[in-house]
């Protein structure tokens, strides 16, 4: 029988290293907030990221806003029919990408392709002593490389969920006007009357949560690559980046669920 003080600690010991690191974690994003305003090159330097995270994923964000949002029309089509009620189909399509797809879906091909690079680059950084060399120079290196992600972050994940959107109802369009034959104009007057400004402000206020999330764990877990337990050098890097990428989808998944309660 296993005794009671064993299985405490048993249990204990993974709800401590979880709130010790989560409490790191959020004393970290708050170093890279306020060295935001340390540094005069910010903005450049934030730039710079913006074409990284931003610009390089463009393509794989209209892919994917494009397929996902001809699914939803063929998907919503449907079940739609069944009830009668296909002329519903634009708000359909509208609402689920605007309150939900659109940004959940954005933030984890973000963290896919954009946070991943970050992670591994900061972390191949940390184990070649740059980020040493940098504080040796009295460079910052919070400002100098955590503060402009966080910047460019909160601009492109807003952005790019937008032009998700946008590319997913025109592909909600393709399949059930053009294939389909649902009327247009009542697919556009269902999207006009169904999407409030409350549905679009959701849904940037959850893309701004989660690159915050997604910046913070990425350069996080890069930063620290040096003190992993599992494994040291290359090795660490490439946890570090697996690391990353699990960590900031769990976040997206949990922080849209608290979001959704409370913009609901």
């Amino acid at each position: 029988m296993t005794h009671p003080a064993a299985f405490l600690r048993a249990l204990g010991r993974p709800v401590l290293d979880f709130t010790g690191t989560a409490g790191a974690m959020f004393l970290f994003f708050l170093g890279g907030l306020r060295s935001i305003g340390t540094t005069s090159k910010i903005w450049r330097r934030s730039l710079q990221q913006i074409y990284l995270i931003g610009h390089k994923s463009l393509f794989l964000i209209l892919l994917i806003g494009i397929f996902c949002g001809m699914v939803l029309g063929l998907q919503g089509y449907y079940t739609l029919v069944k009830f009668g009620s296909v002329g519903m189909l634009g708000s359909a399509v509208s609402l689920t990408l605007i309150r939900e797809l659109g940004p959940v879906l954005t933030a984890i091909m973000l963290t896919g392709r954009a946070g991943s690079s970050i992670t591994a680059e900061i972390g191949v950084m940390r184990i070649s002593d740059q980020i040493d060399a940098l504080d040796v120079m009295d460079i910052n290196s919070m400002a100098y490389l955590v503060s402009p992600r966080l910047v460019a972050a909160v601009i492109s994940f807003p952005l790019l969920t937008a032009i998700f959107d946008v590319i997913g109802i025109i592909g909600g369009y393709l399949t059930g006007v053009l294939m389909l034959g649902i009327n247009e104009g009542a697919y556009f007057y269902r999207i006009a009357s169904s999407v409030t400004a409350a549905d679009v402000g959701g849904g940037f206020c959850k893309a701004v949560v989660f690159a915050l999330i997604v910046a913070t764990v990425c350069c996080y877990q890069g930063y620290f690559t040096h003190k992993r337990r599992d494994s040291v050098g290359p090795a660490a890097v490439g946890n570090a980046t697996t690391s990353a990428v699990v960590i900031s989808c769990i976040l997206i998944l949990a922080a849209d669920y608290v979001l959704t309660s409370f913009l609901l």
